[in-house]
């Protein structure tokens, strides 16, 4: 492989993966497919590098994040007992919260969660449930989202050396 093509691919591998790294904790980039499509990208250019099957795993893996990442708010938020109000005050949150790294991104959710669920109900007990349940599941889906980028991106980065 010439080298000005291997450098091409080493850096549309490397931008794919940090994408994918800042889509795991934002809600509109699709952060695991993006480290899928490194890891793609990395299979044909470099073939025998990453195997087929672990491919595949990755990919049902990414499949079962992007499962999870869309239901589990829903059925946390309903579990506990909270509104529709309590996931769209937590979704304005997550996008608030990126104007406000590192904690925005954290804390700003919950209280999102808490004010829409206050909205709804006017009980604070009730409220504060329900916001801690949608911060726990955003930070379980965040979590599960970064290790699974994470472990592609180490095979991905691995298998271009």
């Amino acid at each position: 492989m010439q080298y000005l093509t291997y450098f091409l691919v080493l850096i549309a591998v490397i931008l794919l993966n940090i994408t994918g790294f800042v889509g795991s904790i934002t809600p509109a980039i699709p952060g695991p497919p993006l480290c899928l499509i490194a890891m793609t990208i990395v299979y044909f250019f470099f073939p025998g590098s990453v195997s087929t099957t672990l491919l595949i795993v990755m990919l049902v893996l990414c499949l079962i994040a992007a499962t999870i990442d869309y239901f589990a708010p829903m059925l946390v938020t309903k579990l506990g007992g909270g509104s529709k109000h309590a996931m769209v005050g937590s979704t304005i949150g997550i996008i608030v919260g990126l104007f406000f790294p590192p904690w925005g991104i954290i804390l700003i959710p919950f209280v999102g969660a808490f004010v829409g669920e206050l909205i709804a109900n006017f009980k604070i007990g009730k409220a504060l449930k329900v916001a801690f349940l949608s911060f726990l599941s955003f930070m379980l889906t965040v979590g599960f989202k970064l290790i699974l980028c994470s472990i592609i991106a180490f095979f991905s980065i691995k298998a271009c050396f």
